[in-house]
């Protein structure tokens, strides 16, 4: 009977795991709202928000997304008050900025981009609807260290529309 028991917890622990993992679609319907809610205030494409957010957090199942909230990878800087998640990047050891829910980093997000001056070009030379060369732009501005970052984000947003 003992065996049985643990059998059962065994089984029932795990099919809840397995179910803890969300998809790529699961993601976008849990996140377009706020995407769509950023792009108006800010002039970001919700659709590269939502991309770099699949991508950063691995559709928000990344230990970061998990224990900080943290979908986009954005790391403390000189300028961050809050708390700090550290882990493994580029360097040992690294701060990443913790934030209270999913929502308030895809405002930091936005604020991140609008505020440094970096990506201002993005803002002034491509529409709200050109992801392509969003993507193109984040690259070129540094935002990420993987030469095929454009790729990446714009086979996303082709791949789900």
């Amino acid at each position: 009977m003992r065996f049985l028991n643990i059998l059962v917890f065994t089984l029932f622990a795990l099919s809840v795991f397995a179910q803890s993992k969300i998809t790529n679609e699961e993601y976008i319907n849990k996140y377009y709202p706020i995407a769509v809610r950023k792009m108006v205030e800010y002039k970001i494409p919700a659709s590269i928000t939502l991309a770099q957010g699949i991508l950063e957090s691995g559709s928000g199942n990344s230990d970061l997304a998990k224990n900080a909230n943290n979908h986009f990878g954005i790391k403390c800087h000189k300028d961050w008050e809050g708390k700090g998640y550290y882990m493994d990047d580029d360097e040992a050891n690294e701060c990443f900025r913790v934030y209270t829910n999913p929502e308030e980093s895809f405002a930091d997000h936005s604020m991140f981009l609008t505020s440094r001056a970096r990506y201002k070009f993005l803002f002034e030379e491509y529409a709200v609807d050109d992801y392509k060369n969003w993507a193109k732009g984040l690259k070129a501005a540094g935002y990420a260290t993987n030469p095929k970052y454009p790729e990446l984000l714009t086979n996303l947003i082709e791949r789900y529309n």
